[in-house]
């Protein structure tokens, strides 16, 4: 249901877009002249044309499948999958990784420091 309503949603919304898009304006006819035959500029819009009643349609039908959606997701289970959940092993044994074998330190060639600092003799 939430997909459906959610494609339902956008096409909504692209039908709006592009019929605000045809639509003229409430001063497309600005450019006739102030008072030559620009009744419209500020007077009184008349009936709705077919255009304007189908956005305000789309518009409501759009407001609503907002409101679902949101409700919907809101109220939607998604506690599907969490990490942070997961229950902890309790033998550490039992790891995919094998287990680490400390060396024995080697003896190193180089000489231990000692407690004493060396003076470098001067001739």
């Amino acid at each position: 249901m939430y997909q459906v309503l959610t494609i339902l949603h956008v096409l909504v919304a692209a039908a709006v877009i592009g019929l605000v898009m045809l639509q003229q304006g409430r001063g497309a006819d600005a450019g006739v002249g102030f008072g030559g035959g620009s009744n419209t500029l500020f007077g009184a819009r008349g009936a709705a044309s077919f255009l304007s009643r189908t956005t305000a349609i789309l518009g409501t039908i759009f407001f609503l499948t907002s409101l679902s959606l949101a409700y919907m997701a809101g109220n939607l289970d998604n506690k599907g999958h969490d990490l942070m959940d997961a229950p902890q092993t309790e033998n550490p044994a039992q790891r995919d990784l094998p287990p680490i074998i400390e060396e024995p330190a080697k003896k190193s060639d180089v000489p231990a420091p000692t407690d004493t600092p060396q003076t470098p003799s001067v001739p």
